[in-house]
Parts: structure tokens; C-alpha cells; sequence
């Protein structure tokens, strides 16, 4: 591995991580490594300390209570993938967590990290967005709609530890994405959830960072079937375009995908 020198330090506590990165100024946190550790490789991040928060017990659980499902920031994507209280309460959710990469990426990778890292073409950012979770950090608790704020951008300050998310359980849930062959990542995936008061819709991959559709919000808050977002089209401006895929062929995927991932709550 072709890396800078930099110091590792095994944190035995979400608090010891948050007082050695206040003492040191260039730290990065690690959980389970699947993005920090590639950029690193490629030398495009050369943190001069290694603060490992991984295997935390206290970040590492899913506790279903009430109307919601909360997971602990350190909970690795198989173990949402696999979970029972999951499966039952928000079954989209656990579909979701169990197309993440490959076996290995799923055993290491965690869902806080996954947020924390807000990659365009991540998949728990659509759920925290569809599902209108809310975010719990070592600070503060922040809506989810306020979390994501940009391409590889978030609401987390400096030092900020996710803890926990807190996902509220709709009354139905489906998340479709068209997947890139290769990395698996979502060339775009699409997040429906219908509550009672109404239908959110999130979208990944399509755009730098992931965004709702009002205009299908409201069809299907009216009409929740998959012909209520056939006629609905995204526009490609803004969106991405790359060797994968156009934005005009991603734009188009939005509403393929909405209508496939409206019928997969409905199954």
C-alpha cells in the first residue's frame, strides 16, 4: 500500500476517539475502511493520524422500538442486511444493505461511514432521505433532509462522530437501483416510502448528491401505484455524466427506477 507515514491509534471508546482527534489537528476517523483506506492508496488523502473506531460495541447495534428502527452508526452493512428486526419492519431497508458491493464490502463497510462519506452513488443516503430519518451525532441530532449537503458533503463538523440512526417505519418501502456492473455502485437508485402523511421519494447516483422529487411525491401521495410516475420526467441538467452513463440516460433511469421501486412496495 502506497501511503504517507501516519500514526494508528485503536480508539477504545467513541469518546477516547473524539479527545485524540481534538489533539491531533490532521486525524481521520476509520470505521470500516472501504472508501478511506482506496483514496488513501491512491494518495489522494494522507491524514497524518489513524483514529480506528471500528468494532465499537456502544455504535454497534439495531434496536426496533415503537414506530422506529435505530442503528448504530458502527453496524456493518450485513449485519442491517440480515437483521430480523429490520427484515420486518422495514424490509426495503434490509434489500437495500444486502446490494452494497460484495460479501467482503458488506462485512466491513458500516452504515455511518456510508452516510458520513455521502458518496453520490451510495445507497443508505436514499433511504435516510426517503425514509426521513434523523441522524444522531456525538453533538447534536440532525434531520436527515439537512444531513447531505453536497458531493462528498455533509452537515458533520469537524471532530463530529455519527452515533446512530433513527429511522422511522412506513407503511410501505421499496428501493430499485440500475447498478454499474463493475463497482455495483447505483448509476441511479431510487428510495420510495409512503407514511401516512404523505410519500417520499430520494434518488442516488443521478445526481452530486442525492435529491427528492417533489412532483412524484405528490402523484404518488395522490395515487400510489406505478403509472402515477410513468409520465413524470427529471431533467437531465445538473445531473451526472460520465463514461457510465449520460445525464440524459440517468434522468431517464429516475423514472424507470421510481416506477420499479413503487411496485416493490406494493409486492
Amino acid at each position: 500500500m502506497y501511503t504517507a507515514a501516519f500514526h494508528y491509534h485503536k480508539a477504545k471508546s467513541v469518546a477516547e476517539a473524539e479527545q485524540l482527534f481534538a489533539a491531533n489537528g490532521d486525524a481521520k476517523y476509520l470505521a470500516g475502511g472501504q472508501t478511506l483506506i482506496p483514496v488513501m492508496k491512491q494518495r489522494l488523502a494522507a491524514p497524518s493520524e489513524l483514529i480506528d473506531i471500528g468494532g465499537l460495541p456502544e455504535l454497534s447495534y439495531i434496536k426496533h422500538q415503537g414506530n422506529i428502527v435505530t442503528i448504530g452508526a458502527g453496524t456493518c452493512h450485513a449485519v442491517v442486511a440480515n437483521s430480523t428486526d429490520v427484515k420486518s419492519a422495514i424490509p426495503a431497508l434490509a434489500g437495500l444493505a444486502g446490494g452494497i458491493g460484495d460479501p467482503a464490502v458488506r462485512a466491513r463497510g458500516t452504515i455511518g461511514g456510508s452516510i458520513a462519506n455521502n458518496d453520490p452513488a451510495a445507497d443508505y443516503p436514499a433511504a435516510v432521505l426517503a425514509l426521513n430519518a434523523h441522524v444522531r451525532t456525538t453533538k447534536r441530532l440532525i434531520d436527515g433532509d439537512a444531513f447531505f449537503t453536497g458531493m462528498f458533503s455533509t452537515a458533520l463538523e469537524e471532530g463530529e462522530i455519527v452515533t446512530e440512526i433513527l429511522f422511522p417505519v412506513p407503511q410501505k418501502a421499496g428501493y430499485i437501483k440500475f447498478r454499474n456492473l463493475a463497482s455495483r455502485f447505483a448509476l441511479t437508485g431510487v428510495f420510495v416510502a409512503k407514511f401516512a402523511t404523505g410519500v417520499r421519494i430520494a434518488v442516488t447516483g443521478a445526481g452530486s448528491c442525492v435529491f427528492r422529487v417533489p412532483e412524484m411525491e405528490a402523484a404518488l401521495t395522490k395515487n400510489f401505484a406505478p403509472e402515477a410516475v410513468a409520465n413524470i420526467s427529471v431533467s437531465p441538467d445538473g445531473l451526472n455524466s460520465d463514461i457510465h452513463a449520460s445525464a440524459e440516460y440517468r434522468a431517464h433511469l429516475v423514472t424507470v427506477m421510481a416506477k420499479r421501486a413503487v411496485a416493490a412496495a406494493l409486492a
